[in-house]
């Protein structure tokens, strides 16, 4: 009875993700809670380019777990796939192992038996799910992409939105700047303070990020530590951004060192919120 419970929950979600609940997690209280650690991280279905073919979650659990964030935004990730296994549910599994109570999956694609796209994990209660395809232009053969976003309910019982995304990486930018352009649609329409986190494979300067820029703040503007490849890397393509008429002014923007886990370099932001 427990698990048609748990499959019935995640078939009402608004469409192909599940969230769940780990542990009995934190309880919003009246306590203050005057600053947010966001990480994005693209975990390479937790595959570390050195070792191919190996999936090591206990890499990626223990680079967020070092963090203590409260709030992650994972792409690259896997669940019930041949590759990385057909018991293992990547996000649950990292949630497990990082501490987080809280996670939800949002598939982009059907992928080598499984499913494939990005998932948020959260310190605090999560709800209003929603998993959102994003466009892509039929001719280029792009992978499908998507918009995860949830409302975590923080101490007090503020919300905020946090939403995550990994954008199309063909060389030309079709895609992407069609993609971007539906993420400020959709994200428009958001009433409650918002982030967005994620992997948006562009560089500062070039018409996607600037068309990020119109809208949201990133955590970093100028002098960014580059997050691409993890050795030696050359490229800054991952990003956490705000909306900057929600009163977000950033305290610390960190390019994680870690180099055997994931081909891109963690990204952490620390926000303080009104």
């Amino acid at each position: 009875m427990r698990y048609r419970l748990i499959i019935i929950s995640c078939f009402l979600l608004l469409s192909f993700g599940c969230s769940h609940r780990l542990t009995p997690g934190i309880v919003p209280g009246d306590e203050a809670m005057p600053r947010l650690r966001i990480l994005s991280y693209n975990i390479h279905h937790a595959n570390p380019p050195s070792k191919p073919g190996v999936i090591d979650i206990s890499a990626i659990a223990g680079v967020i777990k070092q963090q203590q964030p409260d709030l992650v935004a994972l792409q690259e990730v896997d669940s019930h796939t041949n590759r990385s296994g057909k018991t293992i549910n990547e996000a649950e599994e990292i949630a497990k192992q990082s501490g987080m109570p809280y996670y939800f999956f949002a598939k982009a694609i059907n992928y080598d038996g499984g499913e494939y796209g990005v998932a948020i994990l959260s310190r605090y209660p999560i709800e209003e799910m929603t998993n959102e395809a994003l466009p892509t232009e039929e001719s280029t053969r792009g992978e499908h992409r998507t918009l995860a976003t949830v409302t975590a309910i923080l101490p007090g019982q503020k919300k905020i939105i946090f939403a995550c995304t990994h954008l199309d990486a063909q060389g030309k930018d079709t895609n992407r700047f069609l993609q971007i352009k539906e993420i400020v649609r959709l994200l428009e329409k958001k009433d409650h303070p918002l982030i967005i986190a994620g992997d948006f494979n562009d560089t500062p300067g070039s018409r996607v990020v600037n068309e990020l820029d119109k809208y949201f703040t990133r955590s970093c503007i100028t002098n960014c530590a580059f997050t691409i490849p993890q050795i030696n890397p050359t490229q800054t393509i991952d990003y956490i951004a705000y909306r900057a008429s929600n009163g977000f002014t950033v305290t610390e923007h960190t390019v994680i060192d870690e180099k055997y886990a994931s081909d891109h370099l963690p990204v952490l932001a620390v926000l303080k919120i009104k």
